[in-house]
């Protein structure tokens, strides 16, 4: 009984650290939410390479009603200038915080509409299912944030 017990109890712990590590994981699809009309906009994937360093692309475009979405990004300048916004890397060189595991910065985000880079940070909720990305210039105040959500 006690054999049975430690290991129900191993099993429980092993269990619990999967769920906690893949909970504060930010690799993955993630639908993005427009902040001005509330609809989706696309489908970012963000990956880690071996540095730890995060880094996110556009892999599907969500139209909203009654608007086509643009195909390049012409306001973009230097080697971005009218590439195709499908396949485009706008998330790059995020870090994990020190401080707070849920919490990632240090890198930037590009609005493909305005061509701008913005330095960003973003927190991930407790369950691992929604992310709040925030673009800003100068300090985080002066800025707009994004909600972000976890696709299967």
């Amino acid at each position: 009984m006690k054999l049975f017990r430690t290991l129900l109890l191993g099993s429980l712990a092993m269990a619990s650290a999967h769920l906690f590590a893949a909970n504060d994981d930010i690799t993955g699809k993630w639908r993005s939410i427009d902040d001005k009309t509330g609809f989706s906009k696309g489908i970012v994937e963000i990956s880690k390479d071996a540095n730890g360093i995060y880094s996110g692309k556009i892999i599907e475009i969500i139209p909203r009603p009654g608007y086509t979405p643009k195909a390049t990004c012409d306001k973009c300048t230097g080697e971005l200038k009218d590439k195709p916004i499908l396949g485009l890397q706008i998330l790059k060189d995020m870090v994990r915080s020190e401080k707070n595991d849920r919490e990632f910065a240090g890198g930037t985000i590009l609005d493909p509409l305005n061509g701008k880079f913005y330095k960003s940070k973003l927190k991930l909720n407790s369950a691992g299912t929604r992310i709040v990305m925030r673009g800003y210039v100068g300090v985080e105040v002066l800025g707009r944030s994004q909600t972000w959500i976890r696709q299967e």
